[in-house]
Parts: C-alpha cells; structure tokens; sequence
C-alpha cells in the first residue's frame, strides 16, 4: 500500500504534464527507499522496480502493460490486472496468505539491489536498449516540462559534472 505522500507527489506531476512514467517514478523511488531502510529486499533492481510500477498502476497511474514482444505474457496480464484496479474496472481480490507469503520472501532478499551502484547498472542498461534519437527526445520532453528552477540547477549540475570530466 503505498504512502499518500506518495500518491500527492504523482498526482503533482500529472498536474505539472508530466509523463505517466514520470508519476509511476514516485512509487518506484518509494520501494527504493522502503528496500535501503531495511523494511524488505528484492532480489534485483528490476524487481523494485517493477514492484514500484505495480503500485503506481494499483494506485490509478495511466500505465498500460508493455507490448506483447517485450515482456512475457504472465508478466503483462500481471500488469493488465493492477491497471484495471487502478482505472476501477476490476476489484481486487484479498489474498492476506499470499501477501503474507510474498513479504516474508522480500524480507529474505538482498538490500544491496538498491544501491547507487546497482541502479546506475540498471539506468544504464535501460538507457542502451534506446536509440540515440528517443534518448534526446526524451530528454527534450523532459527540459520542457522541467521548470525554470529546475532548468536552472541541472545546468548548474551539467557544468560541474563537465568541470570534473576535464581535470
């Protein structure tokens, strides 16, 4: 059940025209910091990840499933189940034993998949699956909905990081 701070900052971001993927990253933040406080592990990064997205779609977050080719099938009808709970098309069934079962597994999982390492890994990976030409576009989407503060303090950050990759 994700936190109702959780649930503001995503509808924040739907306000402000921010992608669904945008909103979803709330709840995916929220598993990574459940994971370093020690609350459970995952056995991967992708795993918090995808719980995170599981949440956001529960929680009513516009995230269809992925296209058939990209994920396997009981994946997206895991998926398919979540987005119709959030869009209020099907009721979700209380199971207490299985996710009794399911937290008891998570709390026997690793807390290193949350690292600053492990997720730099993974948004790399992520990242060379793209084309250069959806990365920029992505990255122009994302300057335009950004804000001038936030405009701002990335270049600021941009100019130190090229500062530091010169010395």
């Amino acid at each position: 059940m994700p936190r109702q701070e959780v649930i503001r900052k995503a509808r924040q971001d739907k306000r402000a025209g921010k992608s669904a993927s945008t909103q979803a990253g709330e709840f995916v933040k929220d598993q990574i910091d459940k994971i370093r406080k020690g609350k459970h592990g995952a056995r991967s990064t992708k795993q918090a990840i995808a719980i995170g997205l599981s949440e956001a779609r529960r929680a009513g977050i516009d995230l269809p499933p992925r296209r058939k080719e990209s994920v396997k099938k009981s994946t997206r009808r895991s998926a398919k189940y979540a987005y119709e709970v959030g869009q209020g098309k099907r009721t979700p069934k209380r199971r207490p034993r299985v996710s009794q079962a399911v937290e008891k597994v998570l709390k026997k999982e690793p807390r290193s998949t949350a690292s600053r390492s492990a997720l730099s890994k993974q948004g790399k990976r992520a990242a060379s699956r793209r084309t250069a030409a959806s990365r920029s576009a992505a990255a122009r989407k994302a300057s335009r909905t950004k804000g001038a503060k936030a405009r701002s303090s990335a270049a600021k950050k941009a100019a130190r990081t090229r500062a530091r990759r010169r010395s």
